[in-house]
């Protein structure tokens, strides 16, 4: 919908009524990642077909199957081919996609290193959209209800194996009380079932790729060896597969303190004042979604206000997502804000139409 604007707020307006409209900002081009490989892409692709816009779907290289039976659907609908084409290709190939000059608009959702390497090669008025990771922070404050929370982290740190941009990644906790959370949260994700992701019983499933258990193993080895405490899990299943793990106050230059392992690896930090943990919470150059557990409203709203993030879940994970909700990154973990409505929004543009009476 546009919006009527009035025009006689000076006399050199009187005499006009003008209203906007909304226009498809014209071909836009969609490259996907592998952790959601439905819904992603269905996020991307979805508003422009609602707006208007003819679309490229480029799909991860490691889940191009369900792109593609999503773009069949949409055919399957009565949605004219040309006006969604499936576009598997090489990154070369992509590359040259995404940079024409006939692009208007970019969505893309990945990695930090391709998604500003893109970006920075988009001809002059493409507009974009980027989606990249994060290391969600969580803070616990000493009126938490423990009970409660415990099956909340446990799973918005390991649900997708940890696959996930906005999964519980580091949990900040009064100094007395983080070893007993931490084996409590321990505790439960021991119980948990390692294995096929088809399987009905099956709690947390393979990684995308060998490579990347090797590189959670690596990770997971150097917080150990920096003093971290290792309360379960810390060793592979396989080639595919990585034990879902907790560790208590790995080093705070590790890589699993500073950036994102995408793994099914919790770390929890003791700490000695709310600011404290608020500070260490914020001391990374991601920002995406971030949690606190709390009983005071005083406490909710200071974190809510302090908190780096484009969304604070108070008293729930990191992770919880509806898909009419905005969904975006700050800094290095994205640019631009998705969310179905929202991405309708970037890929119109207004008209303005003024008539003098």
């Amino acid at each position: 919908m546009g919006t009527e604007m009035p025009m006689d707020l000076t006399a050199a307006g009187a005499g006009r009524m003008a209203f906007t409209s909304k226009e498809p900002i014209g071909p836009v081009v969609a490259v996907s990642a592998f952790n959601h490989p439905l819904n992603l892409i269905v996020h991307q692709v979805a508003p422009a077909v609602a707006t208007g816009c003819p679309v490229i779907v480029k799909p991860a290289d490691d889940t191009p199957l369900s792109a593609q039976t999503f773009v069949n659907i949409l055919h399957e609908s009565g949605l004219p081919p040309e006006w969604c084409q499936f576009f598997p290709c090489d990154v070369a190939t992509a590359e040259r996609l995404v940079t024409d000059p006939r692009v208007a608009f970019f969505s893309f959702i990945g990695s930090a290193r391709v998604g500003w390497m893109l970006r920075s090669k988009l001809a002059p008025g493409t507009r974009a959209a980027l989606e990249h990771g994060g290391a969600a922070p969580v803070i616990v404050d000493e009126s938490a209800d423990i009970d409660a929370m415990i099956p909340l982290l446990v799973k918005g740190g390991f649900y997708h194996a940890g696959q996930v941009c906005v999964s519980v990644q580091r949990v900040f906790v009064p100094g007395p009380m983080a070893d007993e959370i931490a084996n409590q949260i321990a505790n439960q994700v021991g119980e948990l079932t390692v294995g096929n992701a088809i399987e009905e019983k099956t709690e947390v499933g393979p990684l995308i790729r060998p490579g990347e258990v090797s590189r959670v193993s690596e990770w997971v080895n150097e917080a150990r060896e920096s003093g971290g405490n290792v309360l379960c899990g810390g060793e592979t299943i396989g080639n595919t597969a990585y034990a879902p793990t907790v560790i208590l106050n790995p080093g705070l230059e590790t890589k699993l303190s500073t950036a994102e392992i995408f793994g099914p690896v919790v770390a929890v930090y003791g700490y000695d004042g709310l600011d404290e943990a608020i500070e260490r919470a914020n001391s990374l150059p991601f920002a995406f979604q971030a949690a606190g557990f709390t009983q005071r409203l005083d406490t909710a709203t200071k974190l809510i206000r302090s908190l780096d993030a484009t969304a604070v879940m108070i008293n729930d994970h990191t992770a919880f997502r509806v898909d009419w909700m905005p969904f975006a990154g700050r800094r290095q973990s994205g640019y631009g804000t998705g969310g179905i409505g929202y991405t309708m929004h970037d890929m119109t543009q207004d008209k303005m139409a003024v008539i003098k009476l």
